[in-house]
This record gives C-alpha cells, structure tokens and sequence, in this order.
C-alpha cells in the first residue's frame, strides 16, 4: 500500500514504531586506538589533537549516541511508512575514531578554527540511508521527509544530485534533531545508485588525497562518471524538493 505524502505527517509514531520499537539496536562498532601518552590522539599522516580538543570530541561523540537512540525512531518509522528500506544501519554511528580523524584533518587543513566550531559543523556522525525501487522512489522520498519535518526535525540541507548530467546521482539530506540538536545525514537512493556508490567509494577516496595529481583526479572523475552514468533516473527525482525550514521560535 502506498501512503499518499499529503496525508502522511498526521500519522502517530506510536502506531507505526510498535512493530519494531523492541528490535532497536543500539551502539556502534569500537573505535581504533590512537590515544596518545599525554592524553591527546595521535591518527594516520601525523593528525593530532591535544588532550582538550581529544575530550571535547569523545564528550560530542557521547552526545551522538545519545541523540541517535530517538533519532533512529524517526527514521526507522519514516522508513517502514513510506516503504524504503534501511540499508547499513549497523553503521547509523560514525566511530569515535574517524570522527577524531575528521575533526583533526579539519583543524590541518583549516588552522583558522577551533575544535568547537569544527564539531558544531559535523552533519555525519550520525547517518542512515533509505532505498526504494526506482518506481516507487520519488514518492518513498517525499513521504520520508514529510514525516521527518513534520516531527521537528529541521531540514538543513537538500543536495538532489539527480538533476546532474554526469557524476553522483543521488539524494543526499541533512536535518538538525529536535531536543538534542543533533545533525544526522539520511542519504535517499535506488538500489542502482546505492551500488554505484559504493563502486566508486575507493575512486572518490583517493580522489581527494592531496598527494593525487590533477591528471590522476581527472580520470578518477571520469571513471566515476562513467558508473553513474549508468543509473536509471527514477521517475520524477530531479524535481524533489526538500521541506522547508521549521520556524524559528519568537523569543522575549
């Protein structure tokens, strides 16, 4: 049964989580050790952080995991109501270890900001993806973000990479939740893209290595270029539109 997307924010998450609500998992996989002497963290490539900035991304990564128990609720209903299915959710969670990574290349490649403002722009730590047959995609999609704005959570970015000619296909979204703030990533594909994505994941990495030459990232591109290209466009994807912005609260 396909759940029309004007009539579907109204419906309870109570009704709809009881299926599975008990099944939740929760956690993640155990980080890398990197932790240095000192207190700090040493990573590959000699990223670093001190002590301080070392605590402040283990206390953030705490914050994640609390928020993604309610978080993961809301997808996992979005997702059984409008008919997608959640792929890799054993890896909803970011390890402790690659976001120490993320946050340290950023502070290398960025000298200019501070550990807080690095962690306050992480979108990833928690993250999901949703897939649907391409004919029952678009409207799978449309339901999905329907029922996640309509339960205050804030959409903060929509990059529909659909309407590209060449390169990533895809939809890939970010929203702030309510309460914890949290950003997660809920990224929407057909099975076709999905595979490319996951075909190309290892061109793409070495594709943003400094070390690769521009004649190397080139073909790089074109190799990926090639992949997407080949992904079927479901009906209607490049003219999904994400919802707009919850309104911010009258303070005083």
């Amino acid at each position: 049964m396909t759940i029309g997307t004007t009539t579907t924010p109204a419906i309870g998450r109570s009704l709809l989580t009881a299926a599975f609500a008990t099944a939740l998992v929760l956690g993640a996989g155990p980080s890398a050790a990197g932790e240095s002497g000192d207190g700090g963290w040493k990573g590959e490539g000699g990223l670093t952080l001190s002590a301080a900035d070392n605590s402040k991304v283990d206390a953030y990564a705490d914050r994640a995991k609390e928020a993604e128990r309610s978080i993961s609720v809301d997808v996992r209903t979005a997702a059984l109501a409008s008919g997608g299915e959640l792929v890799g959710f054993d890896h909803r969670l970011k390890t402790t270890d690659s976001l120490k990574r993320k946050v340290a290349t950023s502070l290398k490649e960025h000298p200019e900001q501070n550990v807080d403002t690095v962690l306050r722009g992480l979108s990833d730590a928690v993250r999901y993806t949703l897939q649907w047959p391409d004919g029952t995609y678009t409207d799978g999609v449309s339901t999905a973000s329907a029922l996640l704005s309509a339960w205050g959570n804030d959409s903060t970015k929509w990059s529909n990479t659909w309407v590209q000619t060449s390169g990533y296909r895809g939809l890939n979204t970010g929203w702030r939740a309510p309460g914890s703030g949290q950003l997660f990533e809920v990224q929407f594909h057909t099975p076709a893209s999905k595979h490319a994505q996951e075909v190309t994941h290892l061109l793409y990495e070495e594709q943003r290595l400094p070390s690769t030459t521009p004649a190397r990232k080139a073909e790089l591109q074109a190799q990926q270029d090639a992949v997407f290209a080949a992904v079927p466009l479901p009906p209607g994807a490049d003219r999904l539109t994400g919802p707009a912005p919850l309104p911010v609260p009258a303070t005083g």
